[in-house]
């Protein structure tokens, strides 16, 4: 009893105007990457298998093409598709190497962690579907988290395989 006494009390969480513990910062360390991208990765396959689309794997032609885009959309200081170049996801998967047809991308300026952001994109039907779509077969994820803790996601679903999809834009 002793020890307990002289240990005090762990400090109170600092509660929100709606009483409810407020978000704590949700830091990203040099060596955490692997580890995020496999949690993010097991995380879509898991919904992917529940929706019964096949499983996709990491690519890091993928990873390096949305690095690329999580830096430059905090640069522009906006979450959008297009590159400070006027660059769009197609070309940016190209820059990397990438030789597959880009399925969709998903992006985000957030604070929270990469599966509430997961979380946050289920809920969005657009970038559900991109997520959920079974011709995708490569996923690409990454982030930039600037100094103030602002992360800026992105995810790229893609396939290399020829999965009988025409655009509709495409010639016939």
């Amino acid at each position: 009893m002793a020890l307990t006494a002289c240990a005090g009390a762990p400090p109170a969480p600092t509660l929100g105007p709606d009483g409810r513990p407020l978000p704590r910062l949700y830091r990203i360390g040099p060596g955490d990457t692997g580890r995020i991208q496999f949690r993010m990765l097991d995380a879509i396959n898991a919904l992917r298998q529940a929706s019964g689309a096949p499983a996709v794997v990491l690519d890091a032609q993928l990873n390096a093409a949305a690095a690329t885009h999580a830096r430059d959309m905090s640069v522009q200081n906006r979450p959008w598709h297009f590159g400070s170049d006027g660059s769009s996801p197609i070309t940016r998967i190209q820059r990397a190497g990438y030789n597959g047809r880009l399925v969709g991308e998903a992006i985000s300026e957030t604070y929270e962690t990469e599966l509430e952001t997961l979380g946050a994109w289920m809920e969005a039907p657009n970038t559900r579907t991109v997520i959920l779509d079974p011709t995708a077969r490569e996923m690409g994820f990454s982030w930039f988290q600037e100094s103030n803790g602002k992360i800026w996601w992105n995810l790229i679903l893609a396939t290399r395989e020829d999965t009988g999809f025409t655009p509709v834009n495409a010639p016939s």
